[in-house]
């Protein structure tokens, strides 16, 4: 699942970035309100992270704008303030949460688990897809080629994940990157390489096609 945090604070907003990584997750990352409310209309997040103290448009504003233009997309909203006035406020906007700094890790994680389970039956999408004998459930992250399965690193799963949520599609390097390392990856790009290799050793060399100069596409097996 793919998440995006909108927090000023920059230490904080790598440290949460980092951990939710950890935890198997996409996580993109801005600094500012006007660059989260382009980001998160314009991409296809499961979960939003959302600070009210931003520069450019605060977090109430930010929420009130996806909000009016029909986004549905959970929010967790995030505040150094505390009372029952910035709560009720915030709320109001359409906020899905609400989490007071300083705040404990753990209970994030919960409170972002307990969004995403809530959305899932209510968005009436299957966490199921199937590509011809491949079937890859991203809720409980487990993935079948005929009637075996496969067992995949975290990584593994997440650049799959990218290929089979956009099935028959090309997906570019930079996307892969940019949605399971993150936008401020700066290592190797060929990274990727080297997991569409493992996968291929896996789930068998004809799924994942190579589209040269393009990136890759996930397609049945002829």
């Amino acid at each position: 699942m793919r998440l995006l945090i909108v927090e000023d604070e920059k230490r904080l907003a790598v440290s949460l970035a980092k951990g939710l990584t950890a935890e198997g997750y996409a996580v993109d990352v801005v600094h500012d309100g006007i660059d989260g409310l382009h980001r998160a209309s314009e991409g296809s997040y499961d979960l939003v992270i959302l600070d009210i103290m931003l520069p450019g448009m605060n977090g109430y504003r930010v929420c009130a704008a996806l909000r009016a233009a029909g986004h549905d997309v959970p929010i967790l909203m995030l505040t150094a303030k505390d009372g029952e006035y910035d709560e009720a406020e915030g709320l109001d906007t359409g906020a899905d949460d609400y989490l007071t700094k300083p705040f404990s890790y753990v209970v994030l994680v919960a409170r972002v688990k307990a969004l995403l389970r809530r959305r899932g039956p209510a968005g009436g999408a299957s966490p199921v897809h199937e590509v011809g004998e491949l079937k890859v459930d991203t809720a409980a992250r487990r993935v079948f080629l005929a009637e075996d399965e496969i067992a995949l690193t975290t990584k593994e799963f997440s650049v799959l994940e990218q290929l089979v949520l956009r099935a028959g599609e090309v997906v570019s390097k930079a996307d892969i990157l940019e949605h399971v390392w993150d936008f401020a990856y700066d290592g190797d790009p060929n990274i990727v390489e080297v997991y569409i290799s493992t996968l291929r050793r896996k789930l068998g060399p004809t799924l994942i096609k190579t589209v040269r100069g393009a990136g890759y596409r996930l397609e049945a097996r002829p």
